[in-house]
């Protein structure tokens, strides 16, 4: 009989990631809003809470839930997560017998009309709560009966039956045969560089300080104090893994491989080992771990990139020969992606009959690096393996170490890159090497940073990465660098570059967007010092971010109108922290234009001065009202990043 007590619908809840299939991602600290539709048959009322917990507890917390528009019975609420790892919550409703009853006899008391009968309705119904109240309650509300039975009239148990704190105490502990529950939905709490963090990627070996040279971890701890002078706090090395010997490739992704040549480290695995081993030239474990603990001391983490890739020398080749995919004519199939060709690397079959085995060795080898203190792993072409594999691992491997970061290196179709997202990757490479104009990087990065998307997607900006040259950087000069150093670090609170962006170098590959001479393929030295370096202005961005929490958000961008196209205006906000970025898009050419600064945001009136200071420059300007000029040249100062001061 109690399924007659069940009146309320609750439905629509949202935020929610494909209907609550995915969690929400959050970081802690975080509010969570929840939003939903709650109503009842007839004309009683209903209350309803939130029920919150971290997956490893048993008590849940709970929330009172606000209709904030009756006519629409639309509730919510908010609460906050504070510790890494799975939350889960659920909306619960109840029917509100009490708070009904003295809604609708207040307003007989008010017209003066009797009640005398609704005063022992109300009576009766009050009775009925003692039923499932705590001790300490139920002798309260046996007190309060008691009083109204022994009042001289009914307009004095009007108001002992109506006393606010015995009103709230009942809605507080409705009916339990009345409780309908939402499903349970899951949240995803990582920490916060998930959100908030600067990468620099490099090759070890193109770390060292004499040409030609091999470089290794400890020329690479010669190098992380003018890493952490810069600002970046994530430094990533592609493979470090022992490189295959067997159709090793030379310079340029050549086939021909002369002595000394170092190969592509994506190609892994030789007589040394295999994903759980160290190329020799690079140094020992006890260098790789010096360099973690060094690392450490600059405030730097290291990622690694995890590529399921095998050499033909690679250790699986010989223990596990049924892991690999084979040609008609019994010929090991090596990886492609036409036209490009890579014979030194053959890549794992996930088709495989012994599959399960395969899912495991992959998580032993992402725990053997998390023992060995590297908790963020950049994943290579994670599009191009099983989505239930990823899933299933990032969970497993979050389960022992749950502060665990996952970057997806997926450069394809936006579903599948998004798909990735839900289902585990705390953080995405996206299309913002390809996204140069002002039409497109607005409609681009407001579809990123705003539900559904960022609630489940956080796009790392890479400014460059070894593989891609973007066009935009070929014949720009230092101008283009800058102007995609300023959009990267100001769209999204966690980007990166690949070491050399700061001395705008590059040459790229005749008609294609490839680095000529690529570290992938060689060992490169470079002079950090080199004359044209951007080092100073990437190192005052990255100061720019870590001082203005406003840059620390991820989904607190908006577009501000521009009257010149090549101009892209927009800010960030959180509390009284305003920054407002106008950027020129064009290397070549001086661009002025009148920018809109939306005034009644940011608490300011048309009549109201207020002061615009370029944290790039120190320069401070007076402004009124919403239209103000600005005017950039590419070559000199291709960005304001402004501080807005009442």
């Amino acid at each position: 009989m109690t399924r007659n007590r069940k009146r309320a619908f609750i439905e629509n809840v949202r935020p929610l990631v494909d209907a609550g299939a995915y969690p929400l991602k959050r970081e802690p600290g975080d509010s969570v809003k929840v939003i939903a539709d709650i109503f009842r048959d007839g004309h009683q009322k209903v209350t309803a809470w939130v029920e919150y917990r971290p997956v490893d507890r048993k008590k849940w917390h709970k929330v009172p839930m606000t209709c904030t528009n009756p006519g629409m019975d639309l509730w919510e609420t908010e609460f906050k997560v504070d510790q890494i790892g799975f939350y889960e919550y659920m909306i619960v409703a109840y029917c509100e017998e009490y708070g009904t009853w003295v809604f609708d006899t207040r307003k007989k008391v008010d017209a003066n009309v009797d009640y005398s009968s609704d005063i022992l309705e109300g009576m009766a119904l009050a009775k009925n709560y003692r039923a499932w109240l705590n001790e300490s309650d139920r002798e309260y509300l046996k007190n309060m009966l008691q009083k109204a039975e022994k009042a001289g009239s009914d307009l004095q148990r009007w108001h002992i039956l109506s006393h606010d704190r015995l009103v709230e105490m009942l809605a507080e502990h409705p009916d339990p045969a009345s409780r309908v529950e939402s499903e349970t939905f899951k949240i995803r709490v990582d920490r916060k560089k998930a959100r908030f963090a600067s990468w620099y990627e490099c090759f070890p070996r193109s770390c060292g300080f004499e040409p030609g040279k091999h470089g290794t971890f400890r020329d690479v701890i010669k190098r992380l104090p003018h890493i952490a002078e810069m600002g970046f706090d994530v430094l990533y090395f592609p493979p470090i893994h022992p490189v295959g010997f067997s159709k090793r490739k030379g310079p340029n992704n050549s086939l021909t491989c002369q002595p000394g040549d170092p190969g592509c480290p994506y190609s892994i695995g030789n007589h040394h080992g295999g994903h759980d081993a160290i190329e020799p030239a690079l140094g020992t474990f006890e260098d790789f771990e010096a360099l973690v603990e060094e690392a450490a001391r600059y405030g730097i983490e290291i990622a690694l990139d995890f590529a399921i890739n095998c050499s033909p020398d690679h250790p699986y080749l010989k223990q596990h020969p049924e892991w690999f995919s084979r040609r008609p004519d019994g010929t090991i199939k090596f990886a492609e992606n036409p036209p490009k060709k890579y014979e030194d690397i053959y890549p794992i079959n996930f088709e495989s009959h012994d599959y399960k085995e395969i899912w495991k060795e992959m998580r032993r080898i992402f725990l053997f690096w998390a023992r060995k203190g590297v908790k963020i792993f950049r994943v290579d072409n994670p599009h191009t393996k099983p989505f239930a594999f990823w899933e299933w691992v990032i969970y497993e491997v979050q389960q022992k170490y749950p502060d665990v970061i996952f970057l997806s290196e997926a450069f394809t179709r936006p579903r599948v890159m998004k798909a990735l997202a839900k289902l585990g990757f705390t953080q995405s490479y996206s299309y913002f090497t390809w996204r140069n104009e002002k039409a497109e990087l607005t409609e681009y990065f407001s579809e990123l940073t705003t539900p559904p998307e960022s609630d489940y997607y956080r796009a790392n900006l890479f400014a460059n990465t070894p593989d891609i040259f973007p066009t935009f950087l070929h014949g720009g000069g230092q101008p283009a660098y800058k102007i995609r150093a300023v959009l990267a670090t100001t769209l999204s609170s966690v980007y990166g570059i690949f070491q050399g962006f700061e001395l705008c170098e590059g040459i790229p590959v005749p008609g294609k967007e490839e680095y000529l001479n690529s570290d992938k393929y060689e060992i490169r030295t470079r002079d950090w010092k080199a004359p044209g370096n951007i080092v100073d202005l990437i190192t005052r961005l990255n100061q720019i971010r870590h001082e203005h929490p406003a840059l620390q958000e991820y989904d607190n961008l908006q577009f501000y109108h521009s009257e010149n196209d090549k101009i892209l205006f927009y800010g960030k906000s959180l509390g009284d922290n305003h920054i407002l970025v106008a950027v020129n898009l064009d290397p070549f050419i001086r661009h002025s234009s009148f920018v809109h600064v939306p005034l009644e945001k940011f608490g300011l009136t048309p009549e109201q001065g207020y002061q615009m200071h370029d944290l790039l420059t120190d320069r401070r300007y007076l402004w009124y009202g919403s239209k103000n000029y600005v005017e950039l040249d590419p070559h000199s100062s291709p960005a304001h990043v402004f501080l807005l001061r009442k």
